[in-house]
Protein backbone atom coordinates (compact mmCIF):
# COMPACT_ATOMS: atom_id res chain seq x y z
CA UNK A 1 0.00 0.00 0.00
CA UNK A 2 1.07 3.54 -0.93
CA UNK A 3 -0.05 7.12 0.37
CA UNK A 4 -1.83 8.47 -2.24
CA UNK A 5 0.41 11.78 -2.50
CA UNK A 6 3.53 9.84 -2.92
CA UNK A 7 1.47 7.60 -5.15
CA UNK A 8 0.25 10.80 -7.30
CA UNK A 9 4.17 11.99 -7.44
CA UNK A 10 5.23 8.70 -8.48
CA UNK A 11 2.94 8.89 -11.38
CA UNK A 12 4.66 12.56 -12.62
CA UNK A 13 2.11 14.50 -11.37
CA UNK A 14 4.43 16.64 -9.52
CA UNK A 15 5.85 16.77 -6.01
CA UNK A 16 3.63 15.63 -3.04
CA UNK A 17 3.11 19.25 -1.86
CA UNK A 18 1.74 20.12 -5.68
CA UNK A 19 -0.03 16.73 -5.35
CA UNK A 20 -2.10 17.54 -2.41
CA UNK A 21 -3.27 20.24 -3.91
CA UNK A 22 -5.03 18.48 -6.59
CA UNK A 23 -6.63 16.24 -4.12
CA UNK A 24 -7.95 19.65 -2.23
CA UNK A 25 -9.60 20.56 -5.21
CA UNK A 26 -11.62 17.25 -6.06
CA UNK A 27 -9.14 16.28 -9.26
CA UNK A 28 -8.05 12.93 -7.73
CA UNK A 29 -10.56 10.00 -7.76
CA UNK A 30 -9.95 6.47 -6.24
CA UNK A 31 -12.24 3.64 -7.87
CA UNK A 32 -14.54 6.19 -9.14
CA UNK A 33 -14.84 8.57 -5.62
CA UNK A 34 -13.83 11.93 -5.64
CA UNK A 35 -10.69 11.44 -2.93
CA UNK A 36 -10.20 14.03 -0.74
CA UNK A 37 -7.78 12.53 1.99
CA UNK A 38 -4.22 13.22 1.35
CA UNK A 39 -3.41 10.07 3.67
CA UNK A 40 -5.06 7.42 2.09
CA UNK A 41 -3.46 4.44 0.89
CA UNK A 42 -3.77 3.10 -2.23
CA UNK A 43 -2.84 -0.11 -4.20
CA UNK A 44 -0.95 -0.07 -7.09
CA UNK A 45 -2.01 -2.90 -7.94
CA UNK A 46 -5.71 -3.19 -7.82
CA UNK A 47 -6.56 0.33 -7.44
CA UNK A 48 -7.89 2.61 -9.99
CA UNK A 49 -6.34 6.58 -9.72
CA UNK A 50 -7.88 9.02 -12.09
CA UNK A 51 -6.55 12.72 -12.79
CA UNK A 52 -9.40 14.74 -14.69
CA UNK A 53 -10.81 11.10 -16.04
CA UNK A 54 -7.05 10.21 -16.89
CA UNK A 55 -6.18 6.53 -15.41
CA UNK A 56 -2.90 7.23 -13.59
CA UNK A 57 0.57 5.02 -13.38
CA UNK A 58 4.09 5.46 -12.36
CA UNK A 59 6.58 5.84 -15.00
CA UNK A 60 9.55 4.18 -15.09
CA UNK A 61 12.60 6.38 -16.98
CA UNK A 62 13.23 9.55 -14.95
CA UNK A 63 14.53 12.40 -16.11
CA UNK A 64 16.47 15.54 -14.36
CA UNK A 65 17.59 18.80 -16.07
CA UNK A 66 18.74 22.11 -15.52
CA UNK A 67 17.97 25.04 -17.07
CA UNK A 68 19.54 28.31 -17.28
CA UNK A 69 16.28 30.56 -17.55
CA UNK A 70 16.18 34.13 -19.37
CA UNK A 71 14.12 36.76 -18.03
CA UNK A 72 10.78 37.35 -19.63
CA UNK A 73 9.94 33.47 -19.68
CA UNK A 74 7.18 32.21 -17.51
CA UNK A 75 7.70 28.92 -15.29
CA UNK A 76 4.92 26.97 -16.12
CA UNK A 77 3.54 24.89 -18.55
CA UNK A 78 1.29 27.20 -20.40
CA UNK A 79 -0.16 30.70 -20.41
CA UNK A 80 -3.18 31.83 -21.19
CA UNK A 81 -1.73 35.03 -22.72
CA UNK A 82 0.42 33.92 -24.71
CA UNK A 83 3.60 34.73 -22.88
CA UNK A 84 6.70 32.59 -23.47
CA UNK A 85 6.96 29.66 -21.25
CA UNK A 86 10.56 27.91 -19.60
CA UNK A 87 8.87 24.45 -21.62
CA UNK A 88 9.31 26.31 -25.24
CA UNK A 89 13.28 25.77 -24.57
CA UNK A 90 13.19 22.15 -23.74
CA UNK A 91 12.20 19.01 -25.94
CA UNK A 92 8.99 16.87 -25.71
CA UNK A 93 9.54 14.70 -23.02
CA UNK A 94 7.62 11.21 -23.37
CA UNK A 95 6.59 12.09 -19.19
CA UNK A 96 5.20 14.85 -17.49
CA UNK A 97 7.82 17.09 -16.63
CA UNK A 98 7.66 20.09 -13.97
CA UNK A 99 9.25 23.13 -12.67
CA UNK A 100 11.22 22.40 -9.08
CA UNK A 101 10.87 25.73 -7.54
CA UNK A 102 10.08 29.03 -8.62
CA UNK A 103 11.69 32.09 -10.51
CA UNK A 104 9.31 34.83 -11.30
CA UNK A 105 9.26 35.85 -14.77
CA UNK A 106 11.78 39.04 -14.42
CA UNK A 107 14.33 36.50 -12.89
CA UNK A 108 16.93 34.39 -14.25
CA UNK A 109 19.23 31.45 -13.55
CA UNK A 110 19.14 28.18 -12.50
CA UNK A 111 15.96 25.84 -12.80
CA UNK A 112 15.64 22.09 -11.89
CA UNK A 113 13.07 20.37 -14.10
CA UNK A 114 12.20 16.80 -13.62
CA UNK A 115 9.18 14.10 -13.75
CA UNK A 116 10.39 12.61 -10.16
CA UNK A 117 8.28 13.51 -7.96
CA UNK A 118 9.80 12.35 -4.85
CA UNK A 119 13.18 14.10 -5.82
CA UNK A 120 11.42 17.41 -6.23
CA UNK A 121 10.37 16.77 -2.56
CA UNK A 122 14.05 16.48 -1.82
CA UNK A 123 14.34 19.94 -3.42
CA UNK A 124 11.98 22.07 -2.32
CA UNK A 125 10.47 20.82 1.22
CA UNK A 126 11.01 23.20 3.99
CA UNK A 127 12.17 20.34 6.13
CA UNK A 128 14.71 19.73 4.24
CA UNK A 129 16.45 23.81 4.15
CA UNK A 130 18.69 23.70 0.73
CA UNK A 131 20.62 26.64 0.19
CA UNK A 132 19.56 28.59 -2.93
CA UNK A 133 22.26 31.40 -4.08
CA UNK A 134 21.09 34.59 -5.52
CA UNK A 135 23.13 37.78 -7.21
CA UNK A 136 20.70 40.55 -6.77
CA UNK A 137 21.72 44.24 -7.82
CA UNK A 138 19.38 46.03 -5.95
CA UNK A 139 18.80 50.07 -6.55
CA UNK A 140 20.63 52.48 -4.72
CA UNK A 141 23.57 52.41 -1.86
CA UNK A 142 22.02 49.89 0.52
CA UNK A 143 23.36 51.02 4.14
CA UNK A 144 24.61 48.80 6.84
CA UNK A 145 21.07 49.39 8.89
CA UNK A 146 19.27 48.37 5.57
CA UNK A 147 21.38 44.90 5.00
CA UNK A 148 20.95 43.83 8.83
CA UNK A 149 17.53 43.27 8.61
CA UNK A 150 18.34 41.10 5.78
CA UNK A 151 20.54 39.28 7.71
CA UNK A 152 18.13 38.47 10.47
CA UNK A 153 14.78 37.61 8.94
CA UNK A 154 12.12 40.01 7.42
CA UNK A 155 8.19 39.90 8.27
CA UNK A 156 6.63 38.76 5.06
CA UNK A 157 2.64 37.47 5.54
CA UNK A 158 3.30 37.97 9.54
CA UNK A 159 6.08 35.38 9.72
CA UNK A 160 9.76 36.09 9.76
CA UNK A 161 12.23 34.99 7.12
CA UNK A 162 14.72 32.93 8.26
CA UNK A 163 18.16 34.56 9.07
CA UNK A 164 20.08 34.94 5.42
CA UNK A 165 23.60 34.88 4.31
CA UNK A 166 23.97 38.43 2.79
CA UNK A 167 26.80 39.88 1.16
CA UNK A 168 27.80 43.46 -0.94
CA UNK A 169 29.82 42.53 -3.93
CA UNK A 170 29.54 45.85 -5.44
CA UNK A 171 28.29 49.01 -4.21
CA UNK A 172 27.91 52.69 -5.92
CA UNK A 173 25.62 55.65 -5.42
CA UNK A 174 22.86 53.78 -8.13
CA UNK A 175 22.99 50.24 -7.46
CA UNK A 176 24.36 47.88 -4.97
CA UNK A 177 25.36 44.15 -5.77
CA UNK A 178 24.56 41.32 -3.23
CA UNK A 179 25.28 37.56 -2.98
CA UNK A 180 22.27 36.64 -0.73
CA UNK A 181 21.55 32.42 0.37
CA UNK A 182 18.26 31.46 1.26
CA UNK A 183 16.58 28.50 2.71
CA UNK A 184 12.99 29.21 1.51
CA UNK A 185 11.44 29.23 -1.50
CA UNK A 186 8.37 31.79 -0.55
CA UNK A 187 7.04 33.20 -3.57
CA UNK A 188 8.70 36.26 -4.66
CA UNK A 189 10.86 35.90 -1.18
CA UNK A 190 13.92 38.01 -1.79
CA UNK A 191 11.89 41.11 -4.35
CA UNK A 192 9.86 41.41 -0.99
CA UNK A 193 12.70 41.52 1.39
CA UNK A 194 14.38 43.68 -0.78
CA UNK A 195 11.29 45.83 -1.05
CA UNK A 196 10.98 45.89 3.12
CA UNK A 197 13.94 48.13 3.62
CA UNK A 198 13.36 50.90 1.45
CA UNK A 199 15.03 49.41 -2.26
CA UNK A 200 14.33 47.66 -5.31
CA UNK A 201 15.19 44.57 -7.11
CA UNK A 202 16.98 45.53 -10.58
CA UNK A 203 17.94 42.32 -11.86
CA UNK A 204 17.86 38.47 -10.01
CA UNK A 205 19.58 35.93 -10.99
CA UNK A 206 20.04 32.00 -9.08
CA UNK A 207 23.46 30.79 -9.20
CA UNK A 208 23.19 27.51 -7.01
CA UNK A 209 20.79 25.10 -5.35
CA UNK A 210 22.38 23.04 -2.41
CA UNK A 211 25.76 22.14 -4.05
CA UNK A 212 24.49 22.33 -7.52
CA UNK A 213 26.07 25.36 -9.57
CA UNK A 214 24.74 27.06 -13.03
CA UNK A 215 28.39 27.36 -14.24
CA UNK A 216 28.74 27.92 -17.97
CA UNK A 217 25.79 26.74 -18.83
CA UNK A 218 24.53 29.42 -21.62
CA UNK A 219 21.47 31.44 -21.28
CA UNK A 220 18.28 29.84 -22.43
CA UNK A 221 20.45 26.67 -22.74
CA UNK A 222 19.66 23.23 -20.87
CA UNK A 223 20.98 19.72 -19.79
CA UNK A 224 20.86 16.51 -18.05
CA UNK A 225 22.03 16.36 -14.32
CA UNK A 226 25.42 13.90 -13.99
CA UNK A 227 23.88 10.66 -11.76
CA UNK A 228 26.57 11.83 -9.43
CA UNK A 229 25.22 15.40 -9.03
CA UNK A 230 21.77 13.93 -8.52
CA UNK A 231 23.50 11.69 -5.70
CA UNK A 232 25.19 14.61 -4.36
CA UNK A 233 21.89 16.42 -3.97
CA UNK A 234 20.07 14.11 -2.47
CA UNK A 235 22.78 13.31 0.05
CA UNK A 236 23.02 16.86 0.25
CA UNK A 237 19.38 17.26 1.46
CA UNK A 238 19.45 14.74 3.69
CA UNK A 239 22.89 15.96 5.45
CA UNK A 240 20.69 19.08 5.91
CA UNK A 241 17.11 17.31 7.24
Amino acid sequence: MVRINKYLSQCNLGSRRYVETLIQSGKISVNGETCFDYSRQVNPDTDSVFFQSKKLKPSGEKFYIMLNKPVNYLVTAKDDFGRKTVFTLIPEFDAHMFPIGRLDLRSEGLLLLSNDGDFSNEIIHPRFKLPKIYKVKVKGYLTKQQITPLREGILIDNKKTLPAAVYVKKRSAGSTTLRITIHEGRKRQIRRMIKAVDSEVLSLKRLQIGNLKLGKLPLGRWRFLTGKEIQKLRSYSKGKS
